[in-house]
């Protein structure tokens, strides 16, 4: 039979083992939310996830044993390290963004913040054991393995519920918030309720408990203005839209004319200017019209969702089917109804002849068997691990397999200025790819010098123009001399192909850019 005792002291166990698995969720909440803004930030998501990782782990290890003289009072040690832990782990994120903002202090506040979270994450699993077996004394492996049971699934838990539910419905800095606020109440819950204090603890534990939910909260409620204050501090000119994707963050500034001028509305990636409405007309003439000089009847866009590289491939009459390939659906949506963006693109998305695909471009074309007259990678620059795959060798074998008989490719290849190591990497991986390469580059003013790679199999393609009335930009002398480069910046022709085993130009990209 089972007594009242026997059933309260199960239900304090099964209590405290909950309050285990509910801060365990919350630790990785908070080293995946600074993992996120780091790579969201700066880009390199490997790098970022490293360093939070192994300075936590580290950390962690230190707060384990800095908890050893807390055990004699773990009740009250356990309340004080979850109201902090919940405090500075739910602030985080907003931390973070105000060091990178402000303070030009990202890389030390991302570490101190790494340390003092793991820190505090650490010291949890000494003091719940201590509190597990004041319950019931029971073996030290089974005590250890009901504790770390909760824990780990409490990890899986957390690790799903950021990506899939906190991310897209809050975002990084709101649902770190959040996070922190159940943490603050998992925390005081197993002290006010699983365990007999004294009355005036118990007001002491609720005081505290109330004024780091104030703290969160205010900072829930304030977040979205905040965050609006940092991004207009980041951009030159003032933020008109901003997303925060599963993919990465989307910003559109736009500039007041310069007396009759016109506005300039610049559209950025995780940071990184993807165009400018002034001068984006040099670009994208200057990536299709050269790849499109032959026959064209099917062309494939990987990237470009903004719809801009379509509207030039859609005024060959021609082109019988263009297929679009972007992975953020957000970006579509954007080309489609931003007015000044769907009027940029003359609406290029919605034309009968494109056939829009929400995909990776990697795994689409994998899987693909049709084949192109013309293929245009228009892709963010190679500066993190999401964007380095598709400068790799394999990345462009599979689009030269998509490749018709005498199709041709061309790949927006950076800044053969700004990053000649990268350029020249990148025109090394076509080739590794199988095609023979002929490099250009042009000036577009927001960019500077840019550089992009006509490719094909079999000898190297001329460069030549076949469009159906004149460009803005490009005309036959242009595109001559785009073949010439000035002997300081001539690809050399000395690097080694970026493969997905070994992402070379991610390491060449970020080493270049970091000099600007």
């Amino acid at each position: 039979m089972i007594t009242d005792t026997e059933t309260r002291t199960r239900a304090a166990r099964a209590g405290l083992l909950f309050a285990t698995f509910v801060c365990a969720a919350c630790g990785l909440v908070y080293e995946l939310a600074l993992v996120a803004q780091g790579s969201y930030l700066l880009g390199d998501s490997i790098t970022q996830a490293s360093v939070v990782l192994a300075t936590m782990v580290f950390a962690m290890g230190i707060g384990s044993l800095a908890a050893k003289p807390l055990q004699s009072r773990p009740l009250l040690s356990f309340a004080v390290v979850e109201a902090l832990l919940a405090l500075f782990g739910g602030l985080s994120v907003l931390g973070l963004h105000a060091a990178f903002t402000w303070l030009d202090l990202y890389w030390p506040a991302l570490i101190g913040i790494a340390l003092l979270v793991g820190g505090l994450i650490g010291a949890e699993i000494p003091l719940l054991m201590t509190l597990l077996q004041r319950i019931r004394k029971q073996d030290a492996g089974s005590a250890t393995a009901d504790l770390f049971a909760a824990d780990y699934i409490g990890a899986l838990i957390g690790g799903l519920a950021f990506p899939f539910l906190l991310l897209p419905l809050l975002g990084q800095t709101r649902g770190a918030l959040l996070v922190g606020m159940v943490n603050a109440v998992a925390g005081a819950a197993v002290a006010m309720f699983l365990f007999s204090v004294s009355a005036r603890r118990r007001l002491a534990l609720a005081i505290g408990t109330v004024g780091v939910l104030a703290v969160l909260g205010f900072a829930f409620a304030q977040s979205d203005a905040f965050l609006r204050y940092a991004r207009d501090e980041l951009y030159e000119d003032p933020v008109v839209y901003s997303e925060t994707t599963h993919y990465q963050d989307i910003v559109l500034t736009e500039s007041s004319p310069v007396v009759a001028g016109p506005k300039d509305t610049r559209l950025f990636l995780n940071g990184d200017l993807q165009f400018s409405s002034l001068d984006e007309y040099r670009y994208h003439e200057s990536l299709v019209h050269p790849v499109l000089a032959g026959k064209r009847d099917r062309v494939l866009v990987l990237g470009g969702g903004d719809g801009l590289a379509l509207r030039e491939v859609l005024k060959y009459p021609d082109v019988r089917e263009a297929v679009e390939v972007e992975l953020d659906p957000s970006v579509l949506r954007l080309a489609r109804e931003n007015p000044t963006i769907a009027g940029l693109n003359g609406n290029s998305l919605d034309d009968p002849r494109v056939r829009v695909v929400t995909a990776d471009a990697f795994t689409w074309l994998r899987d693909a068997r049709e084949h192109f007259d013309a293929v245009i990678i228009d892709m963010p620059d190679p500066d993190s691990t999401a964007t380095a795959k598709l400068y790799s060798e394999e990345f462009y074998s599979l689009a030269r397999q998509r490749l018709a008989p005498g199709g041709r490719l061309v790949v927006q290849a950076g800044s053969p200025y700004f990053a000649p190591r990268t350029y020249d990497c990148i025109n090394a991986t076509v080739r590794a790819g199988g095609l023979a390469t002929t490099p250009y580059h042009v000036n577009v003013p927001t960019f500077g010098d840019w550089g992009f790679v006509l490719a094909q199999a079999g000898d190297a393609p001329p460069l030549r123009l076949d469009p159906p009335e004149p460009l803005h930009f490009l005309d036959d002398a242009n595109l001559a001399a785009a073949a010439i480069f000035p002997v300081d910046r001539r690809p050399a022709g000395t690097e080694s192909p970026s493969t997905l085993d070994d992402p070379k130009v991610l390491r060449l990209a970020t080493s270049e850019w970091q000099q600007y």
